[in-house]
């Protein structure tokens, strides 16, 4: 298993990287500077995913083994085209969280590069080979890598990485949390573009809930860029 450089939670750096990888120019990554109904009217429209950044923690490993328990058992059935990912890349979680926001974004404009060819190479492939096939995609390690030393922190003080990054998109009226460390995609209910801001800032909420100790948690959203 290889290692990368952590991606720091900076927007104006996560947004270099979608550009990089071909994404529209029109469409950026913004901080989400609080969860509550007045603060989340400031984030900018529309809004196609929510990035969560969180503390790895002794709850969070707790919940996700039993939350996998539940989840097997209910053999869910998802979307054709949703795109789910494994991680199995040392610290790659702020890519996948990138790829699972833009690839289960239809209207989200990509260009011919790195992350179009990754998503139609992968097309027809399961949750893990698609995790193997970024790992052992060169052109994608290296935008990754190039763009990570760009945050404002020492990446290279990075050594043992806790934090961890998940995306929530609204594929088909269904919130999906979509983590490449989880072994399914895990859904959240019923949203529409509507509600999606209300309803993914419910989700981490409960993430946060899970942790009342913890304020490491930071929010970004995948939505249109500001003039």
């Amino acid at each position: 298993m290889s290692t990368w450089t952590p991606l720091e939670s900076n927007p104006e750096v996560l947004s270099k990287y979608i550009h990089k990888l071909g994404v529209s120019p029109s469409w950026s990554v913004t901080d989400v500077i609080g969860l509550e109904e007045e603060t989340l009217a400031w984030i900018p429209r529309p809004v196609k995913a929510f990035i969560l950044l969180f503390p790895i923690s002794e709850t969070y490993e707790k919940h996700r083994a039993e939350e996998h328990e539940r989840v097997k058992l209910a053999d869910e059935q998802h979307p054709g085209d949703l795109f789910y990912m494994r991680q199995f890349t040392h610290n790659a979680c702020g890519t996948v969280a990138l790829i699972h926001s833009l690839a289960n974004n239809k209207d989200v404009a990509i260009e011919s590069g790195v992350l179009k060819n990754f998503l139609e190479k992968t097309a027809s492939l399961s949750p893990e080979e698609r995790g193997q096939a970024l790992e052992q995609d060169k052109d994608f390690t290296a935008d990754h890598q190039a763009l990570a030393q760009e945050g404002q922190t020492n990446a290279a003080d990075h050594e043992h990485v806790i934090h961890h990054f998940i995306s929530l998109v609204n594929k088909e009226g269904t919130l999906y949390e979509l983590d490449g460390r989880k072994s399914f995609p895990i859904k959240h209910g019923p949203t529409s573009d509507e509600t999606f801001v209300k309803d993914a800032a419910n989700v981490c909420k409960e993430f946060m809930a899970r942790d009342p100790s913890e304020v490491r948690f930071t929010v970004l959203a995948l939505t249109a860029a500001q003039d």
